[in-house]
């Protein structure tokens, strides 16, 4: 039932297309602009998955949406009149979203490293999958919308409000980065926000100095998908429909 709402509900393809524009245009125009001669610090992995981005703002969307939808449209109640125990309602919509975004995340983030290879000019620097590091950095590239997504869903059981859950998403996403960014390295909170997390380190060969750890960042970010999903689901037992 949740597969079938979530695949006829109009914006799951626009929001998906979005992703798709995103993730690949990136690669092709970064690829298009590398250089000949980079800094040792340069990166060309993270360049190549630059569009996730764009891409955790469509797929934390459509978690949200996934949700927050019903409760805007009033169909909730016939949702948890089919199926009163709401704690599965919701597992069902987290592990519908998950699967899908989990394999557009895929497919999309090795389709956006290819486009970046194809459309960097002959000499300049190139990776590979098989270079440390690289083939890591772009699975984890497909993970990170999935979770995002899954925090999307959070935000929605918890506020419900399709407009409230999209607003607190964006401020962590992207309001939070800049307003920590004149800490600098100095900082020690912004390592643990999201993007900076994927930055840093999910989609990073040459990682900053004082983030997280690949596994660290993953597992960062399942804790807060998993804390979320948890305080949602607790809200949505206790709260009226």
């Amino acid at each position: 039932m949740e597969w079938r709402k979530l695949c006829t509900i109009r914006s799951t393809y626009w929001i998906l297309l979005v992703f798709a524009t995103g993730m690949v245009g990136a690669a092709v125009l970064n690829g298009a602009a590398d250089p000949r001669q980079p800094a040792p610090s340069y990166d060309a992995t993270q360049d190549a998955l630059s569009g996730v981005a764009l891409g955790q703002l469509a797929i934390g969307i459509l978690g949200v949406l996934a949700l927050s939808s019903e409760f805007t449209t009033g169909s909730i109640r016939a949702t948890f009149a089919a199926v009163p125990r709401r704690g599965r309602v919701l597992a069902a919509k987290a592990v519908v979203t998950a699967a899908l975004t989990l394999a557009a995340g895929e497919i999309l983030a090795f389709a956006a490293f290819a486009a970046f290879q194809a459309a960097a000019p002959h000499g300049a620097p190139h990776a590979s999958l098989g270079q440390p590091g690289v083939l890591r950095a772009v699975l984890l590239a497909g993970v990170y919308p999935c979770l995002i997504g899954l925090i999307g869903i959070g935000l929605a059981a918890l506020i419900r409000y399709t407009a409230g859950a999209i607003a607190v998403l964006v401020a962590t996403m992207f309001v939070l980065p800049l307003v920590l960014l004149p800490l600098g390295e100095h900082g020690t909170v912004e390592k643990f926000l999201p993007w900076m997390i994927a930055l840093n380190s999910l989609i990073a060969v040459k990682p900053v100095t004082n983030s997280l750890s690949a596994i660290g960042g993953l597992g960062m970010l399942c804790l807060y998908a998993a804390v979320l999903l948890g305080a949602g689901g607790w809200a949505m037992v206790r709260r009226d429909a």
